[in-house]
């Protein structure tokens, strides 16, 4: 072990590499709550809460595995915060597209991922983002979860008036101590999560969690009839493996290439489902690129792993080997019946407690594996608690808009655009979109042409086609 994993070359032990692994776990195990809760707003007939969560804990597995015995780096993969959001309430359910159309694109992801891995590609699409662009990109989708969040959690609710309104408190005027209820423990959650994390305690999300299902089920003594349709069935672990089988794993390959309930649409044209799988598979592996990308350097950089170069440049230990265990976990992903697999910026919290090998890695994919089983926990944890983990998760993602230069109206505009038309419009990709092209129509109205690269055209123009023939 210690000549595979060279703990002795990276000053730590299997002790500190075991207690690392476990840290990153504590740190990211939420996620297979929240996806499988996310997922399960798609409808019981199209795929049930126990069938995802089984579907996100193996392409976890499968993930985690690969960074840690292919690149033997300390850090850990799941389906990623932003983009499962993106799966379900922009491709299916904005765009129109079936449950397995969308696991299509995904799987065009993972397959487009390492097309441009092995071929060095990778870098020409990442330098042809803008930097504003990029550095918006994270904090876009933090809104947008952060939004979905407050909708989960109940706080933020539909008005004929404005379209968006906050729910009714007002026990005078009639609102119900039922209907109140999950929205304290919502807020009770994200409080109780920022007062762990400023405490730095290990699994702050995970504990909040679980801590605001308790709460929830505690005050359920307090409202009549709160028990009256609690369905037994769910405890049954089982079950989820059972769905798994049947709702979501090869649905990709079952239903994936069929199309026809988009082009039923009217409007829908077989030019624009062209358009709209490029762009769409395009916006979903630029997301994973510069989101595995940015969490490797983060990662590595805090735990002091970087690597110099001769240029006097740093760059992530076995970054090409890193990248492909990404691809191929979000390919396995999508064979599972989940949306992209991506490296989780939990995984900081494993490095700051000493992991430096894939040893740290291998742990966590086995806590993962064996998570894989108590589903029937997961699917008691309510809708207010897990929308109070996306609320959190926003706040974590919003803080790259310090890197943006504000006050440059050629770098405000674009990156702005990126930020707020993601939440608004319900859509990473037109936020993207709308980046790209801001950019673009500034470094042509201030006569710096020659500044625009060649790749930054090139997308630029499919997200225009996109929206002239498709949207």
């Amino acid at each position: 072990m210690d000549k595979f994993f060279k703990l002795s070359e990276n000053k730590t032990t299997v002790r500190t590499e075991i207690v690392a692994g476990l840290t990153t776990f504590m740190a990211m195990a939420y996620i297979l709550a929240v996806n499988a809760g996310i997922f399960s707003d798609l409808g019981p007939e199209t795929v049930t809460f126990g069938a995802i969560y089984v579907a996100t804990a193996i392409s976890a597995v499968v993930g985690t595995l690969l960074i840690g015995l292919l690149a033997r780096l300390p850090l850990a993969q799941a389906s990623g915060m932003g983009l499962n959001a993106y799966f379900v309430y922009t491709v299916c359910f904005g765009l129109g597209f079936s449950y397995a159309n969308a696991l299509l694109f995904v799987l065009a992801d993972g397959l487009i991922f390492v097309l441009l891995t092995l071929t060095g590609l990778r870098k020409i699409i990442f330098d042809a983002v803008p930097p504003a662009v990029k550095a918006a990109i994270p904090a876009g989708i933090g809104l947008f979860i952060a939004l979905i969040g407050f909708r989960d959690a109940g706080l933020v609710i539909n008005s004929e008036a404005t379209g968006t309104d906050l729910p009714s408190f007002n026990l005078l005027a009639g609102t119900t101590w039922a209907s109140i209820m999950p929205l304290v423990v919502a807020l009770l959650t994200v409080i109780a999560i920022a007062v762990l994390f400023k405490f730095r305690v290990k699994g702050a999300i995970l504990w909040s969690m679980l801590g605001g299902a308790a709460l929830y089920y505690l005050l359920g003594l307090t409202v009549p009839g709160f028990y009256a349709n609690f369905d037994a069935g769910v405890m049954n672990p089982l079950t989820a493996f059972k769905d798994f089988g049947t709702m979501s794993f090869g649905k990709v390959f079952t239903s994936g290439f069929d199309f026809s309930g988009y082009l039923a649409v009217e409007g829908h044209s077989v030019g624009g489902l062209i358009l709209a799988f490029i762009t769409t598979a395009l916006a979903f592996c630029m997301v994973d690129m510069f989101d595995t990308m940015g969490t490797l350097y983060g990662a590595c950089r805090a735990g002091n792993m970087l690597i110099k170069k001769s240029d006097g440049t740093s760059e992530v230990p076995n970054m090409n080997k890193a990248m492909l265990a990404d691809a191929i976990a979000t390919c396995t992903g999508s064979v599972c019946g989940t949306s992209t697999v991506t490296t989780f910026v939990e995984s900081s919290s494993g490095v700051a407690a000493g992991g430096r090998t894939g040893l740290t890695s291998v742990v966590t994919a086995i806590m993962f594996l064996i998570a894989m089983f108590l589903s029937p926990v997961a699917a008691l944890i309510p809708s207010c608690a897990y929308g109070a983990v996306l609320i959190y998760v926003g706040i974590l993602m919003i803080g790259s808009v310090k890197d943006i230069e504000w006050s440059d109206p050629a770098v405000a505009l674009p990156a702005f655009l990126t930020l707020a038309m993601m939440p608004f419009t319900y859509n990473i990709s037109y936020g993207i979109a709308f980046g790209m092209i801001s950019h673009l129509c500034v470094k042509i109205c201030t006569g710096k042409v020659k500044e625009i690269n060649v790749g930054t055209w090139v997308i630029s123009l499919l997200f225009v086609a996109m929206f002239l023939l498709s949207h």
